[in-house]
């Protein structure tokens, strides 16, 4: 890709000390390992979604206290739900929040706060 194809995005780069686990999961969202080079994984899902896992021994400590959250924007929140039904923190959600999105959240296999969802039309 030349520099001038290139679009302008951020991406998460997340620590694991489970490269393998925290693939699964994430795949089970939607995303596919692009490339792996061992301790570093490159994570998309072809429509805008990038992430990097960097294998981090031992983390979190304690799985409680992982500070970190990533947000997922997607049009189709139910369809993504579906995949990880049972591991959704609130089960009466996805549904739509005071801040104007339709949204759910799940925790990754490191504990850190996965929502998912789309800003809803405010009429």
């Amino acid at each position: 890709m030349r520099e001038s194809e290139m679009d302008h995005r951020a991406v998460a780069i997340i620590p694991s000390g489970d490269l393998d686990a925290s693939t699964a999961f994430y795949r089970r969202l939607g995303l596919e390992v692009l490339g792996d080079y061992g301790h570093y994984r490159i994570l998309a899902d072809g429509r805008g979604w990038h992430l990097h896992l960097n294998l981090m021994s031992g983390w979190p400590r304690q799985i409680e206290d992982n500070p970190f959250g990533l947000y997922l924007y997607v049009d189709d929140v139910d369809a993504v739900a579906a995949a990880v039904r049972e591991l959704i923190i609130d089960p009466a959600t996805p549904h739509v929040t005071p801040w104007g999105t339709y949204e759910f959240a799940v925790s990754d296999p490191t504990g850190l706060l996965v929502r998912v969802g789309r800003v809803v039309d405010q009429a």
